[in-house]
Order: structure tokens, then sequence, then C-alpha cells
């Protein structure tokens, strides 16, 4: 199965690296920020670049989308998984309309209330996940993970 994996860099690629047992064993395609971390660790991966900021920046938004529908169509992955980030939107919703399986694992600093990148995703996912019972109360579609 090829898996996209698509998060910002810091705490959310700290999470998706928290989940490598499971995407180590498949083929995968990363989508992530160009940062001095995340160019180390990904060195021998094969990796697209997306553009950050993205918090209301609309120049970045469209150029990520367009990313989006690059990568989606190029790569036609299976699964596409991501651990948080504005920068997720573009790839879940494409990735749903073309026929992909969706995920979303929602930050564990996420409490009370979903991140707005996975209320704007919630419509396209497959799967939400998340780390609090109040969360799992508050979206009963959400399963409760913890890792």
């Amino acid at each position: 199965m090829k898996i996209l994996l698509v998060c910002s860099a810091g705490g959310h690629f700290r999470s998706m690296q928290e989940l490598q047992l499971f995407w180590k064993t498949h083929e995968r395609v990363w989508v992530t920020f160009d940062s001095s971390t995340t160019k180390t660790a990904l060195d021998a991966e094969k990796v697209y670049w997306a553009w950050s900021p993205t918090n209301r920046n609309l120049p970045n938004l469209v150029r990520n989308f367009l990313l989006a529908w690059q990568v989606v169509f190029q790569e036609r992955p299976q699964l596409v998984i991501s651990t948080g980030a504005g920068v997720a939107v573009p790839f879940l919703i494409l990735a749903k309309v073309l026929g992909s399986r969706t995920a979303f694992i929602e930050s564990i600093t996420r409490v009370k209330q979903l991140s707005l990148s996975a209320r704007l995703a919630l419509p396209f996912l497959d799967a939400l996940y998340v780390r609090w019972r109040e969360l799992q109360v508050r979206y009963p579609r959400a399963e409760l993970v913890s890792f």
C-alpha cells in the first residue's frame, strides 16, 4: 500500500514519526515543510516540500492546493494520513475526491475542540483519531487512541 504522510514541521512531524512502526512497512511519500529537522530526518525519503506559512496566507493556500493536486494525481496513494496542520486540508480533500482513504490524527494538545484543520477536513475523512475522551464525546465519530 502506498501512503501519503502530510504534516507540518515541528510537533506534527514528531507525532508522525511516532507512527513509524506502521508506515515503515509501506511505500510512502511525505509532504511537509522544509526545515533543518525534516531535511535531516527525511534525507532518504521521497518528499514534496509544501509552502509555509499556511495560517492566513492565501498565496500559500493556493500553492499548496496546486501541490496537492500534483502529488495526489502523480503518486496515487491508497491512504493519506495527517497528524495535523492546515497544509493537510487540500491533500485530504483531493485524495478523498479521487478515491483514496483518509485519516486525521488530532494533536495531543487538543482537549476540548478539534483544530481548524481537522474541522475543515472532517467531511472528507474516513477516520478521525483523537487522544482525549472529551473530544471523543464531543465528536462521536472519532476514535480514541494513545501512542
